[in-house]
């Protein structure tokens, strides 16, 4: 089998099916995925055929290609994913750039709750390196790919936190705290796409409000005067969120919107 014939296995011409083949093969051959066409006639040996065809199997089954391979692009990081984290979505990247907008000091000290791959963390550890950041998750293997991540990319300076959301940080104080938390409802028909991935990370109680609504009564504990909570949430919660935050004292309350312009991120500060 040529190049040009494993990446018509699967999915019509210009879809996204042809785009995660295109992935996989770059993953196999170690050829660039904008290189394969102009190699489409060289021939695949029998175990990158065979690793191939096992691999496009795995995705048929409903797993993500980002465990397939390993590894998931977010900002401007390559990150490796496991499966006891999450895949890290497109979407959260709108959480990075709201952090990265806000007046914060040039000192700022942040901390990224259940931080999964770490993608959050470290991308705004990249992007603010006098910034001091923490992450935290509840689960040390994912906290194991979080540090793996860090080395990766030679963030040397975050801290890492096993523990549940704020309790682990005792008085510390934070002039951030951000948080792509669970907020999948139990019951709702996205969680049949997901079975693959690790339900903590998706599911809370109370329509998915339980975990939000824990973060934003802890952080009032853990602010600095004019502090930030910034919060990842589904599509159709941004009211019930921003009462969250109005019901607990916050002021500034607003929602920002993902690229595919649904509601996706609220943050509030805490008032001076």
């Amino acid at each position: 089998m040529n190049i040009a014939q494993a990446l018509a296995l699967r999915g019509e011409a210009e879809s996204y099916e042809r785009q995660e083949n295109a992935w996989l093969l770059e993953h196999i051959t170690k050829i660039d995925s904008f290189d394969l066409v102009m190699k489409k006639d060289q021939e695949l040996s029998i175990e990158q055929e065979q690793a191939y065809k096992e691999a496009l199997a795995r995705i048929e089954a409903g797993e993500p290609l980002a465990y397939v391979t390993g590894s998931q692009p977010f900002w401007t990081l390559d990150l490796t994913v496991t499966q006891d984290t999450l895949v890290p979505r497109p979407d959260t990247e709108i959480l990075v750039e709201t952090v990265l907008k806000l007046d914060l000091p040039e000192d700022a000290r942040i901390v990224d709750l259940g931080t999964g791959t770490g993608a959050i963390g470290l991308s705004l550890a990249s992007e603010r390196p006098d910034w001091s950041v923490t992450v935290s998750d509840i689960y040390q293997p994912t906290l194991e790919v979080a540090k793996l991540n860090a080395e990766k990319h030679d963030l040397t300076d975050v801290q890492f936190v096993l523990g549940v959301w704020l309790k682990p940080f005792g008085r510390q104080f934070f002039d951030a705290i951000v948080s792509n938390p669970p907020y999948i409802d139990a019951n709702d028909v996205h969680m049949q796409a997901l079975a693959t991935e690790p339900r903590r990370a998706l599911v809370a109680e109370k329509q998915g409000l339980a975990d939000l609504a824990e973060i934003i009564v802890q952080a009032k504990k853990h602010l600095t005067v004019g502090g930030w909570v910034v919060l990842e949430h589904g599509y159709d919660q941004a009211e019930a969120v921003q009462h969250l935050f109005r019901q607990a004292g916050y002021k500034q309350v607003r929602t920002v919107k993902d690229y595919g312009g649904n509601d996706r991120v609220t943050l509030a500060q805490w008032p001076h």
